[in-house]
């Protein structure tokens, strides 16, 4: 039997993937500038695996007699990956998506070790699977930011 800490993680991990779809489509909307481009690209083609992160995190939820967070269900956390005021700031989206890279490895590594504690073989595996993207996302961003601070 998975424990609640499992399910409260995977609605954790489920919520924070569409708030940060949200944000990533927001930021490659408004995001402007020649320097922006490589950015706001990145950005567009991440949506598309973090929603699949969700996919896969509600399919999981499924399994185990669960069900997703609903927008009703919904808290927005992810502050410093709101859009800048000033539309040229890629630096701060940059830190932005840093910050909400940093809380997904943060989560999933606990989901790790939830699941493995709950003897949950599958979701142990799924967040190992989704943690090692969010690292390969956090060190593409990096890279962005040793670039701009250059």
């Amino acid at each position: 039997m998975t424990s609640e800490e499992v399910t409260q993680l995977l609605q954790k991990a489920y919520s924070d993937e569409i708030e940060t779809v949200m944000n990533y489509l927001s930021n490659s909307v408004v995001l402007d500038g020649v320097t922006a481009e490589e950015v706001k690209e990145n950005l567009a083609a991440d949506i598309q695996e973090e929603l699949g992160h969700a996919e896969m995190i509600g399919q999981r939820l499924k399994q185990l007699d669960e069900r997703p967070p609903a927008s009703y269900d919904f808290e927005a956390r992810q502050e410093s990956l709101q859009p800048p005021e000033d539309s040229t700031d890629v630096l701060s989206v940059i830190n932005g998506v840093l910050d909400a890279e940093e809380d997904a490895i943060e989560t999933y590594r606990s989901l790790v070790d939830a699941a493995e504690d709950a003897e949950d073989p599958v979701t142990e595996d799924l967040a190992v699977t989704i943690l090692s993207d969010e690292e390969a996302h956090r060190t593409e961003f990096r890279g962005f930011k040793r670039e701009y601070e250059e």
